[in-house]
């Protein structure tokens, strides 16, 4: 993932921080911008989450800031963005990876869950956009990169209709935002990932399972390919569609699951 692919270009990257040990999704898009050339400004809700992302980057010479911020507020979204601009005088690259799951069908999610599924996932990027898109139109250029899921356009096994509802409405506005910018050098594209193998898995889905392990069999064994992904085949999408490679690309679904959305079973 070395290489001058976006040189010069600032990415701002929600949901930078991990929340065990490994490389969840947005730890490793933040870390693969960098090595990619960009400069990063790391976000998270939890300070040093986003702290021991930025310290990995630096380490590898590349430059970075850390930043605490809720996205469910637009004050911490609008702060994140102007310690962006302060630090490094643009933003290129707006990558969403705020997200949280719940597990139950509409009988047994409660009321509340379903209002802070659909404000986490959903109201988050709404916010974010709102701060961001401003500054990339005054620039002319911009990417948005938003993280669905697979379960937002199909059933995966889970019985979590306010998860699958939120991502499916992540499309919806990713394509909305994508034809209303497009004609003013703004892109935005949504990667799906199917099964993948994170911290996140076993902090909010091995409630599914008798234990860790029996969760990392059956989730190997969904995949066509007989294996998990991880948080570096999203950060690798990520990067393309970020890079002028992509220029010609908006408005898409890319699906990185192994192949999940096209099996019938």
């Amino acid at each position: 993932m070395s290489g001058p692919r976006l040189n010069g270009k600032v990415a701002i990257v929600f949901g930078a921080g991990s929340i065990g040990e490994g490389w969840g999704n947005g730890k490793a898009a933040a870390a693969a911008y960098a090595r990619a050339g960009a400069r990063v400004v790391a976000v998270d809700l939890n300070a040093a989450a986003a702290e021991a992302t930025r310290d990995i980057i630096l380490s590898e010479g590349h430059e970075a800031i850390a930043v605490a911020a809720d996205t469910t507020s637009l004050a911490d979204v609008e702060r994140s963005v102007e310690a962006a601009r302060s630090a490094f005088g643009r933003i290129d690259i707006l990558h969403n990876n705020v997200g949280i799951t719940s597990q139950g069908g509409p009988v047994e999610t409660g009321e509340d869950v379903w209002d802070r599924v659909m404000t986490v996932n959903v109201k988050s990027m709404f916010l974010t956009c709102k701060a961001v898109l401003p500054l990339m139109e005054q620039q002319g250029a911009g990417a948005i990169i938003n993280i669905g899921a697979l379960g937002g356009v199909r059933w995966t096994g889970y019985a979590y209709c306010a998860y699958a509802a939120s991502k499916g409405a992540v499309n919806s506005f990713t394509q909305s935002i994508a034809l209303q910018y497009a004609g003013k050098g703004i892109r935005a594209n949504c990667i799906l990932p199917g099964v993948m193998d994170t911290p996140h898995i076993y902090k909010q889905i091995s409630g599914f399972y008798q234990d860790n392990d029996a969760m990392v069999a059956a989730r190997h064994k969904m995949s066509p390919t007989g294996r998990m992904g991880d948080g570096w085949d999203v950060a690798h999408a990520a990067v393309f569609l970020a890079s002028d490679e992509a220029k010609y690309i908006n408005g898409v679904e890319l699906f990185v699951d192994g192949g999940m959305h096209a099996r019938c079973n």
